[in-house]
C-alpha cells in the first residue's frame, strides 16, 4: 500500500482538522496518509512523490503565510511538473483570491490540482466542508 504525504501549515488549528479528514478520505480510498506539518518536512521529501497534498490557511491580504508555508510552496514549484497535488484551507475572510492564486501557482508550474476552491472553508471545517475533504482524499487515494 503507497502512503500519501498530506503536509499543511496551521495557525489555529483548523487547516489541520482539514489534514486529518483529507487523510481519513485516503485512507477510505485504500491507501495510507502522513499527516505532517511543514515545520517536520522539506520540500525535498516531497520530490519523490507522484501524488500529495497541501494545506495552508489564508493570511493577510488573502495571500500563504508567508514565513514558513510560502518558501515551502515555492520549492515545491521546482520540481511540480507532472506532480499531482491535492491543495486544501482555510479562511476567516474574504472569497478565496488565496486558491486561485494558489492553483493557477502550481497549475503553471506543471502540477495537476485537485481540490482547490472545492476544499477551502471558512474556520473550522463543517459537514459539508469535512465531506469535501474526504473526497478530495479519495480521489488522491485512486491515482
Amino acid at each position: 500500500m503507497s502512503e500519501i504525504v498530506v503536509a499543511y501549515w496551521s495557525g489555529t488549528g483548523n487547516t489541520q482538522e482539514m489534514a486529518e479528514y483529507v487523510a481519513e478520505g485516503i485512507r477510505e480510498g485504500g491507501k495510507d496518509a502522513k499527516v505532517v506539518s511543514v515545520d517536520e518536512i522539506s520540500a525535498a521529501d516531497l520530490k519523490d512523490a507522484p501524488v500529495f497534498a497541501l494545506g495552508c490557511p489564508s493570511m493577510g491580504v488573502e495571500t500563504l503565510e508567508e514565513s514558513t508555508m510560502e518558501p515551502f510552496v515555492e520549492e515545491v514549484t521546482g520540481f511540480a511538473t507532472g506532480k499531482n497535488i491535492g491543495l486544501f484551507g482555510s479562511y476567516g475572510w474574504g472569497d478565496g483570491e488565496w486558491m486561485r492564486n494558489w492553483v493557477d501557482q502550481m497549475e503553471e508550474a506543471g502540477a495537476t490540482v485537485y481540490g482547490g476552491e472545492d476544499a477551502i472553508c471558512q474556520e473550522a471545517p463543517d459537514d459539508d466542508a469535512q465531506e469535501a475533504l474526504k473526497g478530495l482524499g479519495k480521489e488522491l487515494a485512486a491515482l
